[in-house]
C-alpha cells in the first residue's frame, strides 16, 4: 500500500488559507441586528468607536469579495459547481486496508479510503480545494457590516456592494448557488459522496445576511435594487422547502445541541426575509418549546455542549444561537428571554455559568454574548461590564456588537467628544482594533516571532469558529 502523505503541507495551507491577511474584523458565530434600532440612528455617544470599527471592517471586507460557489476548483458529484459543497471537518481517511500499491492522489483518497471520525480534530485538507463555507462566511460578514456602514454614514458604495454580492451569490444564473445543501459536509470515502445533516450548519450565518438586507430594504437604500431583492426572495422561497423537508435538514432540526439551535436561526431568518412573520414566530416557538427545554440545567450548564472536546467554545457557540433565536423572536413579537428550561435554566443563567467556566482561548467568544445579555436583562451591579473590562480590556467598546448591544456601559473608556463630529450620520473612519494591532507591532519588546504566534493563534480561532461540527 502506498499513500501520498501531504498533510504537513496541507495543515499549513489550511490554517493560512483561512485569512489572506491579518483581519481585524470579527466574525460572530451568529447574531440578528434589529433593523429598526439601527435605522433610528439613536446611537449613544459611547458607541462612536464601534461605529468606526464597523466602517473600517466593511472597507476591509470589500477588498476580499465578491464570492460565488462556482469559484471553487472542486466539482461536486453532480458535476455542477452551482451546488454548494463542503467536507466534514472531523473525518479522516483510513487507507490501511485499501490494498493499493501505487501512490493515491488526493481525489483517490477521498473516494477510495474509508473515513473515520475524530471529534475535535480538524482534517487539514477540508478547505484546500473546496471552500464554499469560507466564502459564505465572508459574504455574510461583508453584507452585515456594509449595510451597517451604510446606515452609519449613508455612503452609497456600501449599499451598492451588498447589492452586487447578493446578486452574484443568489440571483445571477451564471454564479448562483442552487437552493440546497445536498453536498454539505460530505464525509467522503467509498460511500461518503453525499451531504450530511451537520452540513446544514454551514449556512448558519444566513441570519447576518438577512439582517443586512433588512437594513437596506427598510432604509429604502436606492442602491438596493428591486430585481436583486425579488431574486433573493425567490431563492429563499425555493430553499425554505428544502430546509423543511429534506431528510438531512430534518435530522439537523431534531439535533438537540447547537446544531438544532442554529437550524432554527436559519429557518426563522429566511421566513422573515420572505415576509412570513407568522411562520417565523412558529419556528421560534418550536425551538423554545422544543429542544431548548433540555439545553440548560438549573445552574446554567449546557450538558450537551460541556460534553464536547472543547466545552468552553461550545457553550459560547450555542449561546450565540440561543440569543439569536430570542432576538429573532423579539422582532416578530415573541418574547422568549425569560423562558425557563425543564430543569430551571435560562439564557441568562447559561451566560453566567459560561462566564464562570471559561478558558483563556475561548473567552473572546463570550464577549458579544455577555454584551447581549447585559443589554437585554440589564446590568445594575456592573457584573457584565466588569467581566468585559477584565477580560477584553479597554477594547471592548470598539467591538462592532457594542453598537447593537445597548444599553451597555463603556466603563468610561470612550472619548465621547469625538461623537460631536462623528455622529451616526457622519463619516467615521478608522478602527480602535486596527490601532491596537498597530500598537502591538510597534510595542517595545514584541518580537517578530511573538507577533507571528499571535497571528496564527487568531487564525486558528477563526478556523474553529467557521468549521464547527
Amino acid at each position: 500500500m502506498v499513500v501520498r502523505t501531504s498533510y504537513p503541507f496541507l495543515a499549513a495551507s489550511f490554517y493560512l488559507s483561512l485569512a489572506p491577511a491579518v483581519h481585524s474584523f470579527a466574525s460572530y458565530a451568529n447574531d440578528f441586528v434589529d433593523p429598526s434600532k439601527i435605522l433610528s440612528k439613536t446611537f449613544p455617544p459611547t458607541t462612536i468607536d464601534s461605529q468606526q470599527a464597523i466602517v473600517s471592517w466593511a472597507n476591509e471586507l470589500a477588498t476580499i469579495g465578491p464570492w460565488s460557489v462556482v469559484q471553487k476548483s472542486y466539482t461536486p458529484p453532480t458535476g455542477n459547481k452551482h451546488d454548494y459543497a463542503s467536507f466534514a471537518p472531523y473525518w479522516w481517511p483510513d487507507c490501511s486496508k485499501v490494498g493499493n500499491t501505487t501512490a493515491l492522489t488526493d481525489e483517490q483518497i477521498w473516494t477510495t479510503c474509508p473515513y473515520v471520525v475524530k471529534d475535535g480534530e480538524f482534517n487539514p485538507d477540508v478547505r484546500v480545494l473546496v471552500n464554499d463555507i469560507g466564502s459564505f462566511g465572508e459574504l455574510s460578514d461583508a453584507v452585515l457590516y456594509s449595510a451597517l456602514a451604510w446606515a452609519i454614514n449613508g455612503s452609497s458604495s456600501y449599499a451598492s456592494a451588498v447589492n452586487n454580492w447578493v446578486k452574484i451569490w443568489f440571483v445571477d444564473p451564471n454564479s448562483t448557488m442552487n437552493p440546497n445543501l445536498d453536498y454539505a459536509q460530505m464525509q467522503r470515502g467509498p460511500n461518503g459522496q453525499k451531504g450530511t445533516h451537520t452540513g446544514v450548519l454551514d449556512l448558519k450565518s444566513m441570519v447576518k445576511i438577512v439582517s443586512g438586507v433588512l437594513i437596506l430594504r427598510d432604509g429604502k437604500a436606492a442602491e438596493w435594487t428591486s430585481d436583486v431583492d425579488d431574486g433573493l426572495v425567490s431563492w429563499a422561497k425555493a430553499y425554505i422547502p428544502w430546509l423543511e423537508t429534506a431528510t438531512i435538514a430534518i435530522e439537523e432540526r431534531n439535533s438537540t445541541n447547537n446544531h438544532g439551535s442554529f437550524y432554527f436561526n436559519q429557518l426563522a431568518a429566511l421566513q422573515i426575509l420572505v415576509g412570513d412573520k407568522d411562520g417565523a414566530k412558529k419556528t421560534i416557538d418550536d425551538y423554545f418549546n422544543g429542544i431548548y427545554l433540555g439545553q440548560v440545567t438549573a445552574d446554567g450548564n449546557q450538558p450537551l455542549e460541556s460534553a464536547r472536546t472543547r466545552p468552553y467554545h461550545y457553550r459560547a457557540y450555542n449561546l450565540a444561537a440561543m440569543i439569536t433565536n430570542a432576538r429573532l423572536g423579539s422582532y416578530v413579537g415573541y418574547n422568549a428571554w425569560n423562558t425557563t428550561t425543564t430543569k430551571g435554566g435560562t439564557i441568562q443563567s447559561a451566560v453566567d455559568y459560561a462566564m464562570a467556566h471559561f478558558a483563556d482561548e475561548a473567552a473572546s467568544e463570550l464577549y458579544p454574548v455577555v454584551g447581549a445579555v447585559a443589554s437585554t436583562y440589564g446590568d445594575p451591579d456592573g457584573k457584565y461590564a466588569n467581566f468585559l473590562l477584565k477580560n477584553a480590556g479597554q477594547s471592548y467598546p470598539s467591538d462592532a456588537s457594542f453598537l447593537w448591544n445597548q444599553p451597555l456601559s463603556d466603563s468610561g473608556l470612550v472619548d465621547t467628544s469625538k461623537a460631536n463630529n462623528n455622529s451616526g450620520s457622519g463619516n467615521p473612519t478608522g478602527s480602535n482594533s486596527q490601532a491596537a494591532n498597530a500598537a502591538l507591532l510597534a510595542a517595545p519588546g514584541v518580537s517578530w516571532t511573538t507577533w507571528m504566534l499571535w497571528y496564527l493563534s487568531c487564525t486558528v480561532v477563526m478556523a474553529f469558529s467557521v468549521l464547527d461540527f
